[in-house]
């Protein structure tokens, strides 16, 4: 399936899916896949058509090219101006965003080359991360004098305030290492083994119940953010549901008669 802003033209966005796991590549590597706004709605539409897609059980987001996302487009930015197309260009980003983390299925950022300023954020905003040991990370805003505000928001959710703050004040660039030792990363592997690393995930992920890993990744981000009682009390009230699911029943009734689950399709 292609996901396409405009007509005529390369698709933005490509998507593949196959036993269970729908890869989506951003598809502008000659502009290091910049998130204009054609590649924004692009992707939010590639985002809601998974969300629909009861047959997939995990999404990988990767990229075309010599890197991974350079962020959003400058050009285009310098071209309008106005505070009204940039706020409508943010509002769009911020829901795609935001879809990354409300879609039922986790999504695995395949990270190589650069992810900078949203491209960082866009890592930050998947649910697992796996890059290349040569990938690099920056929030460069400050550089060109736009502060990165929108993509600390995700940043911040994945590392240390004073780690945010000095790749914001500095706009210096991190290693991989440094992104796995941060926690922006889960894995950092040769470039030989990246798409082992990310079928690693995809392979536990596909064997678990669509349902409850659904209902699980929803009530995470639900409590992430909330005060001490009120994440208690939305994680709690997730587990009762999900003690109701049929997969539970089939899940525990299946270890204690030492056999493999069968789970029910999302």
């Amino acid at each position: 399936m292609d996901a396409t802003a405009d007509a005529g033209t390369q698709p933005h966005v490509l998507v593949d899916s196959r036993e269970g796991v729908a890869t989506v590549t951003l598809n502008r590597g000659d502009r290091f896949n910049a998130l204009s706004l054609p590649m924004i709605a692009a992707l939010e539409a590639a985002l809601d058509a998974l969300a629909a897609d009861g047959s997939v059980r995990a999404v990988v987001l990767a990229a075309r090219g010599r890197g991974f996302c350079a962020g959003h487009d400058l050009k285009e930015m310098r071209a309008h101006p106005d505070l009204a197309w940039q706020r409508e260009m943010f509002g769009a980003c911020g829901r795609m965003m935001q879809k990354l983390t409300q879609l039922p299925q986790p999504v695995i950022a395949r990270v190589h080359g650069i992810a900078t300023a949203a491209g960082c954020q866009l890592v930050s905003m998947c649910d697992l991360a796996v890059a290349v040991d040569t990938a690099k990370f920056a929030l460069p805003g400050v550089n060109v004098g736009v502060f990165c505000s929108t993509p600390a928001v995700g940043v911040a959710r994945n590392i240390a305030r004073k780690r945010v703050m000095e790749m914001l004040l500095t706009g210096e660039m991190i290693d991989a290492p440094t992104a796995l030792a941060w926690g922006l990363v889960n894995r950092v592997v040769p470039e030989a083994g990246l798409d082992a690393a990310v079928k690693a995930f995809t392979d536990v992920i596909t064997a678990r119940s669509p349902a409850v890993v659904a209902l699980g990744k929803r009530a995470f981000y639900q409590q992430v953010d909330r005060g001490l009682a009120g994440a208690y009390e939305t994680a709690g009230e997730a587990m009762a549901c999900n003690l109701l699911e049929p997969d539970a029943a089939e899940g525990i009734d299946a270890f204690l008669a030492k056999r493999p689950p069968a789970w029910h399709p999302r």
